[in-house]
């Protein structure tokens, strides 16, 4: 599965890129997050709780972040196992670019799923994806733009 977007930030690309190495924005911005700990360094451990279908899963994974080029751009490399719902990994690349309205983010993202996750259907999973990565984006940029409290309301 395949997913891409872009978006305008009104920031400076600088403090852009400071959010999305910044766990607490993340933490804040993810869907169904309900811990993130770590560092860019180190990479990042994450529980997240979704409901795909009819399958409901708290996911625990991994994400580690490559070829970083600061500020400009990184790959985001992840996989998070459900338990019995089958585990999900990918990766996206995350580029930033300045632009007269602040900062263009685009992404490129792969994924892929395995065990029910898979049985649901590209469909479906591909539909809700595209859900969750706008929620994301959604959240993220509300918090850089209006302040931590906004970026809540909408998860």
């Amino acid at each position: 599965m395949e997913l891409s977007g872009t978006r305008i930030i009104a920031a400076d690309r600088a403090t852009v890129w400071a959010h999305l190495n910044d766990p607490e924005t993340l933490r804040a911005a993810i869907p169904g997050c309900k811990s993130l700990e770590g560092s860019p360094d180190e990479g990042f451990v994450a529980s997240v709780t979704q409901k795909i279908g009819p399958v409901k899963a708290t996911f625990k994974g991994k994400v580690t972040l490559t070829d970083i080029n600061a500020p400009e751009s990184y790959r985001i490399v992840g996989e998070g196992n459900g338990g019995i719902a089958g585990f999900a990994k990918g990766d996206a690349v995350v580029t930033l670019r300045e632009v007269p309205e602040g900062t263009e983010l685009t992404y490129e993202a792969t994924a892929a799923l395995g065990g029910k996750l898979a049985q649901l259907g590209s469909r479906l999973v591909g539909g809700v994806a595209k859900r969750l990565a706008g929620q994301f984006f959604d959240a993220f940029q509300a918090h850089i733009e209006n302040g931590p409290d906004d970026a809540t309301e909408g998860a």
